[in-house]
């Protein structure tokens, strides 16, 4: 902890993109946690959030002008959750690496001057190299060097040899790189329909009378989680002296037939090429946002073993990956949300 802290009042935490899908779970769990004192949130925009022991600050890591804010919030801390990232815009790949990758160089940076004595850092699955799709799962040793065509993978290896030299240069600051599958709850779901299926995707599409058949294509095998159950792995994290990476996922991996069960629809094989074909057209009409590039990374991502994470932090999914997905696709159809602007509720728009 920070010389300024007493350990008996508890941890001093900030959290870094504290309104979006990740970061409203994590201060949710951590102002319900007793060891810890008071959450500092920071966003873009304050939210209409009020939550235990938890203040809010605007700060945007993108701009150089907010470095010295963001140095005086870090600068009391005894740990720092880094959260914060921005999926688009797609089109424009300098722009979310301004905020993604020179924004954590921000963090970073301030973290080091501040000499927080913690740091978690939401790494990803996309992070990973491409892997085996089957199997017992790679563990947290297999090469982080991502899939090189997409931004969002691009980012996040390139933050995890970023990482590197942190450990190497600030061996006081315990760091902890959070790797989860992707993370699924009701309340981000209008907010992930608008990153991926686009602002006008009709939430009210995804019903099983409406979807009879869901394509079936070589690659399409991930790994889900429920967001609360990540938020409580950085809180074990949080609290408990470890560092280095952690898978996070639940059972079962999630195939063409899962989605078929959960939209009571049928699977029918199509070309993988064809998926990406129609893809591709959509991006570059801007009719989707998610980008043909995004499509590639998501069918090389390997599956991934969580012993460590179960082992090391004590910790175990409360909700199956179907659950969490389920839990999205309801979100989807009645415009799920939250009070933070990220996470607005909307069904369509």
């Amino acid at each position: 902890m920070n010389a300024s802290t007493n350990p008996s009042d508890g941890l001093r935490v900030v959290v870094t993109g504290a309104t979006g899908n990740v970061g409203t779970s994590v201060v949710r769990a951590l102002a319900r946690e007793q060891r810890v004192a008071s959450v500092l949130g920071l966003a873009r925009r304050t939210p209409r959030l009020t939550l235990p022991k938890t203040r809010w600050a605007e700060v945007d890591l993108s701009l150089e002008r907010d470095e010295p804010r963001l140095a005086q919030y870090l600068e009391d801390a005894d740990a720092v959750v880094h959260l914060a990232w921005r999926f688009q815009p797609t089109h424009d790949p300098a722009e979310t690496w301004r905020s993604n990758v020179l924004g954590s160089l921000r963090v970073f940076h301030a973290v080091a001057e501040g000499r927080v004595p913690v740091l978690v850092h939401a790494s990803s699955v996309g992070a990973y190299s491409p892997g085996p799709k089957t199997g017992a799962g790679v563990s947290e040793s297999w090469p982080t060097h991502g899939w090189p065509g997409a931004a969002y993978t691009r980012e996040k290896a390139y933050l995890e040899r970023v990482l590197d030299t942190f450990e190497r240069d600030h061996p006081l600051t315990r760091v902890v790189r959070m790797r989860p599958g992707f993370l699924f709850k009701e309340e981000s779901a209008s907010e992930q329909r608008r990153i991926f299926a686009g602002r006008f995707f009709p939430g009210g599409l995804l019903r099983p009378e409406l979807l009879p058949l869901v394509p079936e294509f070589e690659g399409l095998r991930f790994q889900t989680l429920h967001t609360d159950d990540a938020a409580d792995a950085y809180r074990r994290a949080l609290l408990r002296d470890v560092r280095g990476a952690f898978n996070l996922a639940a059972d079962p991996v999630i195939d063409a037939g899962i989605l078929a069960e959960l939209l009571d629809a049928r699977t029918v094989k199509v070309p993988k090429g064809a998926v990406r074909g129609a893809l591709s057209a959509a991006w570059r009409l801007r009719v989707a946002p998610a980008s043909p590039d995004l499509f590639d990374a998501v069918l090389r991502l390997p599956v991934m073993a969580t012993d460590r994470a179960r082992e090391e932090l004590g910790w175990e999914p409360t909700m199956s990956s179907v659950e969490a997905l389920g839990a999205f696709l309801r979100g989807v159809r009645t415009g799920g949300g939250d009070a933070t602007a990220p996470l607005t509720g909307r069904r369509i728009g």
